[in-house]
């Protein structure tokens, strides 16, 4: 399979020139024009739990992006994960503000990203894992992207709550920019020297045990195929991998569940570090 045809199969039926950068999908509000009110029948404490799992996922994603800044092999990749961070902070205010909305505190999105505690966030551990090298931070987005566009795909036409639909639509076209930039990194990487091709195995290897996590929480009820959620998003991993040279391992799982609040040892001080100033200065204005 040549490296274009993995390219263009990816990026099949999300071919928007402008979804390639921070906010890409246009300037326009998404929300505007729809109805805020929770539909009736609507669980409104799970779909506050849901919203804020997704914003975790991807506050967290976006911190992990920004270290990049200063570090990346060359300018045009900082600039290329800085702008899919602000991409992922983008739907991490959103999803915090609806989650606001319907949880009957009324917190705003600085309340959920500045002042909680590592236990009380509900991201998935991949997301909050060191960056190691590059081959790394690329597998660990391919993966991300590949399993959120999926999730945002069925969320944009099956979820109940209008706000949360149009989130996931707006999301749909930044999360197919995400995902085939990662996986033309991940076919040059694995498809390149021996020594970037070892890396790429290493990667794999680190990042397997937190796959399954993925597709093991509670909001996977909402969809009426949890099952071929995964079947998709392997589908895809083993597409780019086998275009690479590469196997995609058997996951053997870690224990344990980020949506639950266990993470690794590796969140606090990321997180210790994001908010240290909304901390410091907990009543200032910017």
């Amino acid at each position: 399979m040549s490296d274009d045809h993995v390219y263009l199969s990816l990026a099949e039926g999300h071919d928007d020139s402008d979804a390639r950068w921070a906010f890409g999908t246009g300037f326009e509000d998404p929300l505007h024009g729809v109805d805020e009110t929770v539909p009736e029948g609507t669980d409104s404490a799970q779909l506050a739990s849901y919203c804020l799992a997704l914003g975790d996922d991807a506050l967290v994603s976006a911190q992990r992006l920004a270290q990049w800044c200063t570090a990346a092999p060359e300018l045009e990749e900082e600039v290329a994960l800085a702008n899919i961070g602000l991409d992922l902070l983008g739907q991490t205010r959103l999803l915090y503000a609806r989650a606001g909305q319907v949880d009957g505190t009324g917190r705003g999105e600085d309340a959920y990203a500045y002042f909680r505690d590592a236990d009380d966030f509900r991201n998935v551990r991949l997301a909050e894992l060191p960056n190691g090298d590059f081959a790394f931070s690329l597998t660990r987005l391919l993966v991300l992207s590949s399993w959120r566009l999926a999730v945002f795909e069925r969320l944009a036409v099956t979820t109940p709550d209008p706000v949360l639909a149009a989130i996931a639509a707006k999301g749909v076209k930044e999360l197919a920019y995400h995902r085939q930039y990662a996986a033309e990194w991940v076919v040059r990487l694995g498809d390149g020297t021996e020594e970037s091709q070892r890396r790429m195995k290493d990667a794999l290897a680190a990042i397997a045990p937190y796959v399954d996590e993925l597709f093991a929480g509670d909001e996977n009820e909402l969809f009426a195929g949890a099952g071929e959620l995964r079947s998709e998003v392997l589908a895809v991993l083993r597409q780019v991998t086998d275009a690479a040279g590469l196997v995609l391992p058997e996951p053997t799982p870690v224990p344990g569940h980020g949506r639950d609040g266990d993470h690794t040892d590796h969140l606090a001080p990321l997180l210790a570090e994001l908010q240290s100033v909304a901390r410091a200065h907990p009543e200032a204005t910017w």
